[in-house]
């Protein structure tokens, strides 16, 4: 939902703006886990642009990538022992 039509849905405070609004938030936050990994992928690892190299190496390296940003993704969260 546009960000103006939320606002006036919830300065109005009724039941339906409160409700929208809990709606937009769960939303947001499926969005922001959803798009992280993309976020890495393109500006930590540099993967801006696509080089014509073929599917295959293309795919592979979009998913050895992904890999990564997961693998530092989880190191944030669970540090390694050691």
């Amino acid at each position: 939902m546009r960000h103006g039509k939320r606002r006036k849905l919830r300065e109005s405070g009724t039941e339906k703006g409160r409700l929208v609004e809990k709606i937009e938030q769960f939303k947001s936050q499926i969005r922001a886990k959803v798009e992280h990994p993309f976020y890495w992928v393109k500006v930590h690892f540099g993967h801006r642009k696509t080089r014509y190299r073929g599917l295959a190496k293309n795919t592979a390296q979009l998913y050895s990538l992904f890999a990564l940003a997961n693998l530092f993704w989880s190191e944030r969260f669970m540090p390694l022992a050691g």
